[in-house]
């Protein structure tokens, strides 16, 4: 049998952090972009400061300006040149296109999820997300955000079992109903409670880390988190649309009192489909260019 991490107690916090600092994107840079994009007072000089300092995701950004998605024939060469060719409006798809490029750049092993189907998630549920926000008058940037970096728990925890010797069974649909289940059993902690972490340790806005914490709606109360429910029918698109992980489907149930919360009926669902799946498909030529 395949074999990950020995099922141990809950990990500490100081272990937690200590291995999101291996993952390939320096992630509070997303943070700090977020507080920039919220204040009035910011300038575009301010932003392009800001993202030169993780000189890899400066490079990508630089390569992803020049698709026909951002930059309409211009040939950009900075990243000054790339902050001011998009803008504001879409300064933050840009980065985040850059940063699930680079998360996503390995297989979750301990979790069967490829490399193409991690970005495809990210990205399709973070344009999801945003597609839903207005419905329900929530920020579309904090709904973005929300929905690109609702996984970074799975790669810590993948990452914490593919570096231990010892010998628990890899998640496998067989066995285990849900990751959720698997993570409590292996690890002691979910991926839900590892992002919710780590996103209040990069300091994103607190409402970010409440969403993802309730965002599977398996609880009593958490179809009252306006967010965490936009989040999950977001990833119940992507499971229409087969972007899914096979560990999480069974959560992703799409219902007219969770289409409620966030503004829409089911009529409205299909058209927020067909909306997300064109803004996907630009963004995915734009990283493949």
């Amino acid at each position: 049998m395949s074999t990950c991490l020995t099922e141990s107690p809950s990990l500490s916090r100081e272990r937690i952090i200590e291995i999101a600092r291996t993952l390939p994107a320096d992630i509070r840079v997303l943070s700090q972009l977020t507080e920039l994009l919220q204040n009035v007072d910011s300038d575009l000089d301010e932003i392009a400061e800001l993202l030169r300092r993780d000189v890899t995701l400066a490079a990508k950004i630089v390569r992803i300006s020049n698709s026909p998605l951002f930059g309409r024939g211009r040939s950009i060469a900075t990243t000054e040149e790339a902050v001011k060719c998009v803008g504001f409006g879409q300064i933050l798809k840009l980065v985040g296109s850059a940063t699930a490029a680079r998360l996503s750049e390995n297989t979750l092993q301990c979790y069967d999820i490829s490399a193409k189907l991690l970005r495809d998630n990210m990205l399709y549920g973070a344009l999801a997300a945003e597609a839903l926000a207005r419905p329900a008058g929530i920020d579309p940037r904090i709904a973005y955000s929300t929905g690109l970096l609702r996984s970074v728990g799975l790669m810590v925890l993948d990452r914490v079992g593919r570096g231990d010797s010892a010998s628990a069974p890899l998640f496998a649909p067989s066995r285990w109903p849900d990751y959720l289940t698997w993570e409590k059993r292996v690890f002691g902690i979910s991926s839900c409670e590892v992002t919710a972490l780590l996103l209040e340790e990069w300091n994103f806005p607190p409402e970010m880390g409440a969403a993802i914490r309730n965002h599977y709606v398996t609880e009593p109360g958490e179809q009252e988190n306006a967010l965490g429910v936009l989040i999950n029918v977001a990833n119940g698109m992507a499971r229409f649309v087969c972007r899914s992980f096979q560990g999480e489907e069974n959560l992703w149930t799409i219902t007219p009192e969770k289409l409620a919360v966030v503004g829409l009926t089911e009529a409205d669902f299909e058209p927020a489909i067909v909306k997300t799946e064109a803004s996907f498909e630009a963004a995915s030529l734009a990283l493949n260019a």
